[in-house]
């Protein structure tokens, strides 16, 4: 233990969400979710709007979804992530040459290897800094915790979240941990918590207070002794400024259980392909392959194979990987596969035997697929723009007319489109055919209007969306009465299936329900009637059953909801376009 609080935790306040909450203004002040959207998606992050309804990370989104319906439920943007990031930790870093990175929102910084006066005032002026610093260099807010050791920085930042800075004098620290629960110490997950409940401890003075011999007793040598010192308060952990991988591994979850083998086997080596991807890009390579089978009854086992020699080539992991799928009974349906690389190592040693084959595998292959020619349309060309399959929740898009905007939801072969940009007030929401030739992939803008370079009025202008005329909605045709509109797999804002929560996404999805307008309900996605409904609404027409729709003696021209994705008729459309929409 150190004699100052020299020591800084800083944790950005919910940070996917709030990163989602500052690019889109439709969505501040909201419940906003971010993480796979599908049947078995999971939360990564959510607001603390949405955490006031129980919602909270690693959750089942279908739980979510029962827990707080009206949320808006967006895709990850990890590239904005990682942007905001590399300011963040750029800032840490001239603070001090020792910063200890635990993910893109959270790192240990050690003060006193940065020279600054190892007192209370001193280390409490620096992180006030810091946190004016992130806030005017992200326009998110993060929560710094100040103690001697890491484990009571950690504890003091997540007391002084949301925006908050808590620094715990020399002195203070047994007084302050006790009372705690032992899940607040380091290393304590359900399983330790559950141990030592059934040994009647709960609290990290009753964790004290059992003595290390008996922590020892119920946990082994070394978790029991670690456990004992930290909650005595001894933790000489230094703050460490570059961390060794010890593995690299990617996973895919499922909407449907696989049980075709082919399928299996291909998607075995897609994620043998992208892990290889990730450990080049860490500039390391690998001896041992591990993959990853989870059934549909959650049991999971894993299998792995050490190569002769480290290697990053894609073919020898492939290989590896099918080897060892092989002895894998997958008949009774797969709900995850992954597939890792472990032994990492700062050289390659090539199985040329491996090699080899794999090179003739991939000729012979390129051979039988050269008679079907390219994969691209006709009339396109190299440059073409390559469209995605489904238009996500939450990602950017741009139109060749209204400019800058992203994804509210999708269904029915239509896209709903929030037009706005994170210096904007809330935008118009427009409605458009899937394959829209005017509409295409957007990149995700900074938050910070100064950031861009060479920014100006002009460019400022471009982005934001125009008004346009009165009563054009810029929406595509409704289907005709009588008529079932063509299905599209899609997703929104609570509107139904989409995917899962993965960084890579790609996975085809479920197929939406499909409304016969003909049976008198509204065509138009939105989710008044629940997730469960998927992602067309069977509520009837008319002021009782439709969400946002004019009510007799209240405004009769509704701004749409900015989480439901409600699509108003023409009628309303024509009136809103004509008034100044405002903000949410």
């Amino acid at each position: 233990m150190r004699g100052a609080p020299t020591i800084l935790h800083l944790d950005m306040d919910a940070f996917y969400a709030s990163a989602e909450q500052a690019a889109k203004p439709s969505l501040r002040g909201k419940p906003v979710v971010v993480g796979g959207i599908g049947p078995r998606g999971v939360v990564a992050t959510a607001s603390y709007e949405a955490r006031v309804f129980g919602v909270r990370s690693a959750m089942a989104t279908a739980q979510a979804r029962r827990l707080c319906p009206n949320a808006a439920y967006l895709t990850p943007r990890f590239s904005l992530y990682r942007d905001i990031s590399e300011v963040v930790m750029g800032l840490l870093g001239a603070l001090s040459p020792l910063v200890e990175p635990l993910s893109l929102d959270e790192a240990f910084v050690d003060l006193e290897a940065g020279g600054v006066e190892p007192t209370a005032a001193a280390v409490r002026a620096v992180g006030e800094r810091l946190r004016r610093d992130i806030r005017t260099a992200t326009g998110l807010s993060g929560s710094v915790g100040l103690a001697a050791s890491k484990m009571l920085a950690k504890i003091a930042s997540e007391e002084a979240k949301p925006d908050g800075l808590l620094l715990i004098e020399p002195g203070t620290e047994l007084e302050r941990l006790w009372p705690m629960s032992v899940r607040a110490i380091p290393g304590v997950g359900p399983a330790t918590a559950e141990t030592l409940r059934r040994a009647g401890i709960t609290t990290v003075a009753e964790t004290a207070e059992a003595g290390e011999a008996e922590l020892v007793r119920l946990l082994g040598k070394a978790h029991g002794a670690g456990l004992y010192a930290m909650a005595t308060g001894h933790d000489d952990r230094p703050v460490v400024a570059e961390r060794d991988a010890k593995s690299v591994s990617v996973e895919d979850t499922f909407e449907e259980d696989l049980t075709d083998r082919t399928r299996v086997q291909l998607e075995i080596a897609r994620l043998a392909d992208r892990c290889v991807q990730r450990l080049r890009a860490a500039g390391r390579s690998g001896r041992t392959v591990v993959i990853k089978v989870r059934s549909y009854d959650f049991s999971t086992l894993t299998r792995s194979e050490t190569l002769r020699g480290p290697t990053d080539d894609p073919g020898v992991v492939r290989e590896a990987a099918a080897r060892l799928l092989d002895g894998v009974d997958t008949t009774t349906g797969v709900r995850l596969l992954g597939v890792g690389v472990s032994g990492l190592a700062d050289y390659t040693q090539e199985d040329l035997f491996a090699q080899a084959a794999s090179e003739a595998a991939g000729a012979a292959a390129d051979a039988a697929e050269a008679p079907q020619g390219p994969e691209e349309a006709p009339g396109e060309g190299a440059g073409a723009v390559v469209r995605p399959r489904r238009w996500l929740p939450g990602l950017d898009v741009r139109h060749a007319e209204y400019g800058a905007g992203w994804v509210q939801g999708s269904g029915v072969g239509r896209v709903t489109v929030r037009f706005e940009t994170p210096w904007s007030e809330p935008g118009r929401v427009r409605t458009f055919a899937v394959d829209d030739p005017d509409l295409e992939p957007g990149e995700p803008l900074p938050l910070v209007r100064g950031a861009l370079p060479g920014e100006d009025a002009a460019t400022d202008a471009a982005q934001a969306p125009p008004p346009g005329p009165a009563g054009d909605t810029g929406a595509a045709p409704l289907p005709e009465p009588g008529s079932a509109p063509e299905a599209d797999p899609g997703s929104g804002l609570g509107l139904g299936p989409g995917p899962v929560a993965d960084p890579v996404p790609g996975e085809a999805p479920e197929p939406g329900p499909v409304l016969n307008p003909a049976s008198g309900a509204d065509p138009r996605p939105h989710a008044c009637a629940g997730p469960e409904a998927g992602p067309v609404c069977s509520a009837a027409p008319g002021p009782e059953a439709e969400a946002g729709r004019p009510v007799p003696g209240a405004d009769p021209a509704p701004v749409p909801d900015p989480v439901c994705g409600n699509v108003p008729g023409a009628a309303a459309d024509a009136e809103r376009e004509a008034r100044p929409v405002s903000g949410g």
